[in-house]
């Protein structure tokens, strides 16, 4: 063979030979995880040198398993799951999966802007209230996003890429959407959001992992000592669509400015409680500068982890698992009942488009939509 014809030979030989050591060298793991309308879904593995491993699906960005260490080394999985994508696809409630194009919910799916009306899929009915919850029956949870492996040393991550077409459950606009997850030594998680649209539209982009220290499927979350540094909610009807008032924490069963028990006021009479059937809400952050910021804390006394969120939004959703009801398998193959797992969604306010005093969730054209949260884990 001659040595001009060998060239590209060995060119290809020594990128698949590169892409391989990189391989070895990230641990970086990946096997199949089934088929969505005839796209490959695939299970991708990061793990750190302290051994907290994160399991991630390209079928909506979505956590499936997340190991976290106890105060004795001891590793669990902190997140609620499925082991098949069918189960994901056929009855998740938005277990671990990445949201859009707008966290939580708009009232009656409508909104207007620039003067035209918009009108998107109803798929969520408290008290027989219509709203659009987490962009619709087939939001971003539901979508088979592109991914990219990508290592910065001693950090390595996956960056989720999807194009949500101009139209697209009835929003307007053609939005580029990328969300990256890095996972670090110092048992960080770092998600960035970053999005730019031909057409102004609105944007609230968030991931819905359902916590349980203890495990999953170990019990309850009611004994999880939480912390969010927020001296506001924003209170909601009936349908669980925000009121447009801001109502103070202070000497009400939502006051976490100082660390709390989240069974300890939980059953209290209150209306805001009764409505969310527990906690169901919208704290607003004290730290509304766009920084990142810490927003809460979550600790479980009895396997001593200890989790931080940190983000750049001004609101959290604090869901505490109202809606579980020991139907749903998970991961471990035991039932997750009531109260099993929590959510802390970094997000803007629900219902945003229709409230024009809340921080606007517009992106325009040339505008670049990037948001940061951030989860650390310890122990006490």
């Amino acid at each position: 063979m001659k040595l001009k014809s060998m060239v590209p030979f060995l060119l290809i030989s020594i990128s698949i030979f590169m892409i391989c050591l990189q391989c070895q060298k990230s641990s970086l793991d990946i096997q199949p995880f089934g088929q969505v309308d005839g796209k490959d879904v695939f299970l991708y593995t990061l793990e750190n040198d302290n051994g907290m491993r994160l399991e991630v699906i390209n079928y909506g960005g979505t956590i499936v398993r997340w190991f976290v260490p106890d105060r004795d080394g001891n590793l669990a999985d902190i997140t609620l799951g499925f082991n098949t994508v069918e189960e994901y696809v056929e009855k998740s409630p938005y277990f671990g999966c990445l949201i859009g194009r707008f966290g939580n919910r708009i009232a009656e799916g409508k909104f207007f802007l620039n003067g035209k009306s918009y009108e998107l899929p109803t798929n969520n009915f408290p008290a027989d209230i219509p709203c659009h919850l987490h962009g619709g029956p087939k939001g971003f949870h539901t979508k088979v996003w592109d991914v990219e492996y990508i290592q910065d040393e001693p950090v390595q991550g996956l960056k989720f890429h999807y194009i949500s077409e101009d139209g697209e459950a009835g929003y307007p606009g053609t939005l580029d959407v990328t969300v990256t997850y890095r996972l670090t030594n110092e048992n960080k998680l770092i998600i960035d959001y970053k999005a730019t649209t031909d057409q102004p539209t609105p944007i609230n982009l968030t991931q819905h992992a359902y916590f349980n220290l203890k495990g999953e499927g170990e019990g309850d979350i009611l004994d999880h000592v939480l912390m969010i540094d927020a001296g506001q909610i924003i209170p909601v009807n009936e349908g669980l669509i925000p009121t447009g008032a801001y109502r103070p924490v202070k000497n009400t069963p939502f006051d976490f400015t100082e660390p709390q028990a989240i069974g300890s006021r939980i059953h209290v009479e209150d209306e805001q409680l009764k409505f969310g059937e527990g906690y169901d809400h919208n704290w607003v952050l004290e730290n509304q500068s766009g920084e990142l910021a810490l927003a809460a804390t979550l600790y479980e006394p009895t396997s001593g982890r200890f989790m931080e969120v940190l983000t750049t939004e001004p609101g959290l959703q604090f869901y505490s698992g109202n809606f579980l009801d020991g139907t749903l398998v998970g991961n471990s193959n035991k039932p997750y009942p009531f109260r099993s797992g929590l959510c802390l969604e970094s997000q803007h306010y629900p219902d945003s488009p229709n409230h024009p005093h809340f921080p606007s969730t517009i992106l325009n054209p040339g505008e670049v939509y990037q948001t940061r949260t951030v989860y650390k884990f310890s122990v006490k």
